[in-house]
């Protein structure tokens, strides 16, 4: 059996205010093409289908096309998706049973009552069957009423919630079993801090959302989604796909693709990627001013100066964005200076981090990470 697996579409993400709607569209027609070509016996899409939990019309408008082009060429093959910590779970969940009828299975919300399982959906080819087991993203609370708290009344941890809530499942060892699911999952042994995470994920304080790879051991295959850069979890059996096309500067130079799973008898399995090309690269730039300016090119770009002598600003900015037209932003690495004439345009679809590193405007990226925790802190205490 063939299926193809990627994740994190986050349709509707801007990039540092630039909208990325024909990027994406670009990335979709070649998913498309590779599943025409390919006819893959399903397709799974591992979460954060949008990118906010109220996408704009015009983020609705482009997901609707790119499914309906997907179900066209797929032909009968299966369509499942869950949803991301970035969707709203009630609203990928609408028409669920509808849906399934068309072979697209859009799962929102994770069982929630105590007489519920996880959404299964079941496939066979010559080896017999393959289940498939759609496990959108869990926080602890979503499920209590499911696993129950612990001995002192308590809400289990993230790890001690997935483990209990895949150990309700009747999982036949003896046939092949796949599970598609949004997590941060950690490989055994390995710590939070020494996964390379990405610009563009959104962090817990304390990394408290980690869960051990162990929990994944009843899987022949597990379809993740959630970290932003493709990656192994321990084993080849365990994969992200990551994003199909960059979604931060920190994701500038990495190669994007769908991974191609064929899954064989019972043991068997084979993970293959194919290439996606995105219509323009996001690059990171670092030199003098006259050293960038001759790496010209129509990428977006982030742009790191190094000159150490004062820069006229007015004329540094029109020959950066006349030679970068898609220019991102300026960074400054020796000089760091306020300035007072910049009016700030906001965003009403920013995030509160998005907004503080649109006023800061020059942060590097440690800058980022301590500022991504404290307004992880702030909005934890709102809440």
């Amino acid at each position: 059996m063939i299926f193809f697996h990627i994740s994190d579409l986050h349709i509707g993400l801007k990039l540092f205010g630039r909208d990325l709607r024909e990027d994406q569209e670009y990335i979709f027609d070649q998913i498309v093409a590779q599943v025409e070509k390919e006819q893959p016996d399903a397709i799974l899409i591992a979460g954060d289908i949008y990118d906010k939990a109220l996408p704009s019309a015009e983020a609705v408008e482009t997901f609707d096309h790119f499914v309906s082009r997907l179900s066209e060429a797929a032909g009968s093959a299966e369509i499942m998706m869950i949803s991301g910590n970035h969707d709203s779970a009630p609203r990928v969940n609408v028409f669920r049973s509808i849906l399934s009828r068309q072979h697209i299975h859009m799962i929102g919300k994770p069982p929630t009552l105590p007489g519920e399982r996880i959404e299964k959906v079941r496939l066979e080819d010559e080896y017999g069957a393959v289940h498939f087991y759609l496990l959108p993203f869990v926080k602890p609370s979503m499920v209590r009423a499911v696993i129950g708290p612990d001995e002192n009344g308590n809400t289990f941890s993230y790890d001690e919630t997935l483990r209990r809530l895949i150990g309700r499942e009747t999982i036949d060892p003896a046939e092949r079993n796949v599970l598609l699911s949004h997590q941060f999952y950690l490989p055994k042994g390995t710590k939070a801090e020494d996964v390379e995470r990405m610009d563009s994920e959104i962090r817990t304080i304390g990394n408290i959302d980690e869960v051990s790879s162990e929990a994944l051991a009843p899987f022949d295959y597990a379809a993740l989604g959630h970290i932003h850069k493709p990656m192994r979890v321990g084993e080849d059996r365990f994969r992200y796909p990551g994003t199909p096309y960059a979604c931060s500067v920190s994701e500038a130079g990495q190669q994007k693709g769908i991974l191609k799973v064929c899954l064989g008898k019972k043991g068997e399995l084979d993970v293959s990627v194919i290439p996606l090309h995105p219509k323009r690269q996001v690059r990171l730039i670092r030199g003098s001013l006259k050293e960038v300016l001759d790496q010209a090119c129509e990428d977006y770009v982030s742009v790191v100066l190094t000159d150490r002598v004062d820069l006229d600003i007015s004329d540094m900015n029109d020959r950066l964005r006349a030679a970068f037209p898609y220019l991102l932003e300026i960074r400054r690495e020796t000089v760091r200076q306020v300035d007072y004439t910049r009016r700030l345009t906001l965003d009403q679809e920013m995030n509160p981090f998005e907004l503080c590193c649109s006023f800061l405007q020059d942060i590097d990226d440690s800058e980022k990470e301590l500022l991504s925790d404290v307004v992880n802190t702030a909005l934890a205490q709102a809440q």
